[in-house]
């Protein structure tokens, strides 16, 4: 971790980790995109569960958005995204034979398509690349959580975001939580000193395993793992940037965006042993302690049959605050007791069943193609990252087993993702083990 942390502030010009984001988002008050009624056209990168799922919001968000083309590493999953997305949203999917694009560099050859707004729904280890390439193309983009795997990938994704900003390109990120219309009101409140001064929180991502895709006779080993990159750190960062990066960035919210300072905790594999869950861990526990003595206490698992949690517990010195992503509780006790109740939000009885049929997913969706519409694009770009970063801190410091400041995580030089990649790559990273690695 001998990055100068000066060094790449310097570089990459990133202002956005220097101070506190405490908005939710900024607003672009230019626009280098021509704005009209036409059509917009969107591109998928990316054609698995979330990406199609993506898709069809995107294609649900504007009444005059078509999905014109498509590119993922594998034929089959991208037939198969096609076929679904066809048959569920009929004319509005657009996408000809050569709009089809196959392979490892699918998604260049879609950026010089004249699509106007990209999906990135990849596995996170190639997301630095087709960010920084969308960008560069004058695309707006809607990008899935995490952003990077390791602090070189998410400097790119900084300096990209930063780019982005600066050419009035959209930029929203798929945090779908911060889309999520009780936890913006119940997090708003926190934020507006309902819970007084945070004294501690507690954030939890405890589930099940998932799923697993059996090696067939013709795929190759990196095809193998990349068809199931779930559990491979080189491609999923590891559950705790991939999946339980949602209840850090939870957590992050509530403090206001600003980062912690250092974080110490452990991990490790005890119940996910078998080969096939690659080398990635089925836990982690840690905490995180930020400039003014406040501390955060998270723990995230992959284990079959054990007991599930998934909240932001909040206790501040006038009163305590629940959001728990389970049971629907959004809750706060104090001086002045509260509960988020949906129908107060709404004087119209028709107001309220429509805001029900809209998702987090699909609000998501709703703000990306409504901000270019008004030609005020939206950006994500400047809290994004800070959860990223929280996320690949706290891996770090399960891996190694020592206590990792915010600084060191940003500045390290340690590579997961090989820079060149193709079919028949052979790379391997061992388990980690605390206290051995560094």
């Amino acid at each position: 971790m001998n990055y100068s942390r000066r060094e790449f502030l310097k570089t990459a010009g990133m202002t956005t980790l220097a101070g506190v984001a405490t908005t939710n988002y900024v607003l672009a008050s230019n626009n280098i995109w021509s704005l009209n009624t036409d059509t917009l056209k969107v591109g998928l990168i990316g054609c698995g569960g979330r990406g199609t799922a993506a898709a069809m919001e995107a294609l649900n968000a504007d009444q005059n958005v078509v999905l014109s083309a498509m590119a993922d590493a594998f034929a089959d999953r991208l037939d198969e995204s096609y076929n679904t997305l066809k048959s569920k949203m009929g004319d509005k999917v657009q996408v000809t034979e050569p709009h089809k694009f196959v392979g490892l560099d699918a998604y260049q050859r879609l950026l010089e398509s004249d699509v106007d707004v990209v999906l990135l729904a990849a596995p996170p280890a190639f997301r630095p690349a087709h960010l920084e390439a969308s960008v560069n193309a004058g695309k707006h983009i809607f990008c899935e959580k995490p952003f990077a795997v390791d602090a070189p990938g998410l400097r790119r994704v900084i300096a990209a975001s930063e780019n982005a900003k600066s050419k009035n390109l959209a930029l929203v990120a798929g945090f779908c939580w911060r889309y999520h219309l009780p936890k913006r009101e119940t997090f708003g409140r926190v934020l507006d000193g309902k819970i007084g001064n945070i004294l501690s929180a507690e954030a939890t991502y405890n589930t099940g395993e998932l799923w697993y895709k059996e090696r067939q006779p013709k795929w190759t080993d990196f095809e193998y793992q990349l068809r199931n990159w779930l559990y491979y750190n080189w491609l999923s960062g590891d559950h705790i940037t991939e999946q339980a990066i949602h209840s850090l960035d939870m957590m992050q919210w509530a403090m206001g965006d600003k980062l912690p300072i250092s974080v110490t905790g452990s991990g490790g594999r005890q119940k996910r042993t078998d080969k096939k869950f690659g080398n990635v861990f089925d836990h982690f526990a840690m905490v995180y302690e930020y400039e003014d003595g406040v501390k955060s206490y998270f723990f995230c698992r992959q284990q079959a049959d054990t007991a599930p949690a998934y909240a932001v517990e909040l206790v501040g010195n006038k009163g305590r605050c629940i959001v728990d992503c389970r049971t629907g509780r959004h809750e706060i006790t104090g001086r002045r007791d509260w509960k988020y109740d949906d129908q107060t939000k709404f004087t119209d009885e028709n107001a309220y069943k429509n805001s029900e049929s809209r998702s987090m997913y699909q609000q998501e969706h709703d703000e990306l193609f409504a901000s270019i519409r008004k030609n005020k694009p939206k950006y994500d770009g400047d809290w994004m990252v800070k959860a990223n970063l929280v996320a690949l801190a706290g891996r770090m410091a399960g891996y190694t087993g020592q206590t990792i400041s915010i600084q060191d995580a940003l500045a390290s030089n340690e590579v997961l993702f090989p820079e060149n990649v193709s079919w028949d790559l052979k790379y391997e990273i061992p388990v980690a083990v605390p206290g051995i690695n560094s």
